[in-house]
C-alpha cells in the first residue's frame, strides 16, 4: 500500500462568515481535484475563524478566578478568562521559574484535555485568540458533505489541533472532529505475524491521520488543508472524535 500526503496551497486568510467549503474546494480543484476515498485533514483554526470563534481580548472582563491564575502564572488575565470559559475544570496549573508564562492543563467542555483548553494566539490577529469550534464533528460533517457534493466522491474529514502528550516532549496533531473516518479501528480477534491472537489492539486511526498531516505543513506555511490518498479505511455514517476519549472510569491518572 502506498499513501501520499499533499499540503493544499492557495487557501486565503479566513475571516468570520467565509464560505469555507467553497474556498477549500477551489483550492482542491486547482490541485487536481478529489478522488473517492480521499481523506482531508483540516486545521481547526480555519474552521474556527470561519465560524466566528475568534475573541477580541479587549472585550473580555476577567473574573476573580482568572485574576488569581493570571497572577500565579504571569498570564494575560483576559486570556485566562477565555481559557476558563472553555473549560469544565483546571486539571493542573504550573509555572517553572525559567518560564515567562505558565500553563493551565484543562479539560475542555468537549472532553479533550490540553494546555490552555486549546485557546491559542498563533495564526490570529494581535489582541485576539482562537477557540475550538463549538461542535467540531458537526463542522466536519458540513464540510465533508459540501465537498462530496462538489466532487461527486466519498470523502473523509479529520479536523485537527496540536496537543502535547503526557510523559513525552513535543506536540503532534490529533483529531478533534470527524466525518466518515472512524476514531479508531479494532484488530481484536485477529492474529499478529506470529499467529498470536490480538485481544486489545485498537489503532487510533483518526489520530494517526492527524499526526501524519503534520509532516507536510508548518505553522507559517498557510497550508491548513492536507489531502491524504491511499489509506485503506471503512466509511462510517456516524462517527465522532469523542469516541477516542477514555472514559473517566478507565482513567488512572485523574
Amino acid at each position: 500500500m502506498s499513501v501520499t500526503l499533499h499540503a493544499i496551497t492557495g487557501i486565503p486568510n479566513i475571516q468570520p462568515g467565509d464560505a469555507l467549503a467553497t474556498l477549500l474546494g477551489d483550492s482542491i480543484e486547482r490541485a487536481g481535484g478529489a478522488e473517492d476515498g480521499d481523506i482531508l485533514c483540516i486545521a481547526h483554526k480555519v474552521v474556527s475563524k470561519a465560524e466566528g470563534n475568534v475573541i477580541d481580548l479587549a472585550s473580555v472582563s476577567p473574573s476573580a478566578e482568572a485574576l488569581k491564575y493570571a497572577e500565579e502564572l504571569q498570564k494575560d488575565p483576559a486570556k485566562v478568562e477565555v481559557v476558563l470559559s472553555q473549560s469544565t475544570r483546571v486539571v493542573r496549573s504550573w509555572r517553572r521559574p525559567e518560564q515567562n508564562e505558565g500553563t493551565m492543563l484543562c479539560e475542555h467542555r468537549l472532553g479533550f484535555i490540553s494546555a490552555n483548553a486549546a485557546v491559542d494566539e498563533s495564526n490570529s490577529d494581535a489582541g485576539t485568540v482562537i477557540t475550538l469550534p463549538d461542535d467540531p464533528d458537526a463542522s466536519a460533517r458540513r464540510l465533508g458533505r459540501a465537498l462530496e457534493a462538489r466532487f461527486g466522491v466519498t470523502l473523509g474529514v479529520v479536523i485537527t489541533d496540536t496537543f502535547g502528550r503526557p510523559w513525552r516532549l513535543g506536540q503532534v496533531n490529533v483529531a478533534i472532529g470527524l466525518y466518515r473516518v472512524p476514531a479508531k479501528t479494532s484488530d481484536v480477534g485477529g492474529v499478529d505475524a506470529w499467529g498470536r491472537t490480538l485481544s486489545v489492539t485498537e489503532p487510533a486511526l483518526s489520530d494517526e491521520l492527524a499526526a501524519a498531516s503534520g509532516l507536510v505543513v508548518a505553522k507559517a506555511a498557510k497550508t491548513p488543508l492536507v489531502l491524504i490518498r491511499g489509506v485503506a479505511w471503512d466509511t462510517h455514517d456516524t462517527t465522532s472524535a469523542r469516541d477516542i476519549l477514555r472514559a473517566s472510569t478507565e482513567d488512572m491518572f485523574r
